[in-house]
């Protein structure tokens, strides 16, 4: 797939990463830290976190590793405040952690129902929460990675389009709440994203993820699915001085299937 080729400055931004070990988020850490972030990803993970960092050894910027599972309300509080006390504060918070179960609401059980809310809506809520205080002094970003799931309904995905569609009204309440004190909060609705999630869906389909990627570019009026590094091109956008007076609109990379 494609690599970022969009050309940013974020020289000595401070920058969290949730899920930043895999797919979207260790492609948004990477594009940040050679724009020159500061960055700390965050996830349970430690050799895939190590992975991500290695990529990152000749870039601009530097690169940290905080482990934590964001369904755990008191270990977001604790990877916000290590966060800050590491960077010496933050401006910038990126929720790219999530999970996806392919089941109708019958096939579906208590705890994929449970594990989906807790990942894809209350862990988000729960690093934002603990974040803003913090934005608000820096005059910061918050982006949520949402998904096309939160615009339209999706066949034998309900858990899944339900969290995403909660992603996707509370960033945009939260959006409205924290505008007049500078903080912009913007969430992004990728449609089908080449990332490691994705090919464990079509694995759990029966499918060979190179024949799923295909069946689902046959979808996609630009004939492709995205790739990571295209969503953290349009993270960066969203979080630069080009997007300052962008908040609580979702930004939608769809490949022309809304069009």
């Amino acid at each position: 797939m494609s690599t970022a080729c969009v050309s940013f400055d974020f020289h000595g931004k401070r920058v969290l990463v949730t899920g930043g070990t895999s797919g979207v988020g260790a492609a948004t850490a990477t594009a940040f830290v050679r724009a020159g972030a500061r960055v700390v990803i965050t996830g349970r993970n430690q050799e895939r976190a190590r992975s991500v960092m290695a990529r990152c050894k000749a870039a601009r910027g530097s690169i940290i590793f905080v482990a934590g599972d964001i369904t755990n309300r008191k270990k977001c509080d604790l990877i916000v405040t290590e966060t800050v006390g590491v960077l010496d504060g933050l401006d910038i918070v990126v929720n790219s952690a999530g999970i996806i179960y392919h089941a109708t609401a019958e096939q579906t059980t208590d705890e994929q129902w449970l594990q989906t809310m807790n990942v894809n809506v209350n862990g988000m809520f729960y690093i934002c929460r603990a974040a803003i205080p913090h934005l608000k002094s820096s005059r910061g970003a918050i982006i949520n990675i949402a998904s096309d799931a939160a615009l339209t309904g999706s066949h034998h995905l309900t858990a899944y389009c339900a969290s995403k569609g909660a992603v996707l009204q509370m960033t945009r309440a939260m959006a409205l709440d924290y505008a007049p004190e500078g903080v912009r909060i913007v969430p992004i609705c990728p449609g089908d994203v080449d990332t490691p999630m994705l090919r464990g869906e079509f694995r759990d389909r029966g499918l060979e993820p190179e024949a799923g990627l295909r069946e689902s570019a046959e979808a996609v009026p630009l004939n492709r699915v995205c790739s990571a590094e295209e969503v953290a091109d349009m993270v960066l956008y969203a979080c630069s001085d080009s997007a300052r007076f962008i908040t609580g609109y979702p930004l939608v990379l769809d490949g022309g299937n809304r069009a």
